[in-house]
């Protein structure tokens, strides 16, 4: 389902043990209530399919869609 409004692109970061991956999402300022950018559910999906990928360690698809940065050691 589409929202209403104006689109915005913004870099999220998700995070897992090994991994962080930036990734560039859509959000929209809806035209009802311009307080606040939200995520329409196919965003919300794609970001729950990343970080299911980057806690399995599945580099090959995270790099298919954000850039993806790895730890090297303990701080």
């Amino acid at each position: 389902m589409r929202i209403p409004g104006k689109r915005i692109k913004r870099t999220r970061l998700i995070h897992s043990e090994k991994y962080v991956v930036a990734v560039e999402v859509e959000m929209v300022v809806p035209a009802d209530d311009p307080s606040e950018p939200c995520y329409e559910s196919e965003t919300i999906q794609l970001l729950r399919e990343i970080k299911e990928h980057a806690d399995q360690g599945d580099v090959d698809w995270l790099t298919k869609n954000g850039k993806v940065y790895a730890a090297i050691g303990a701080a």
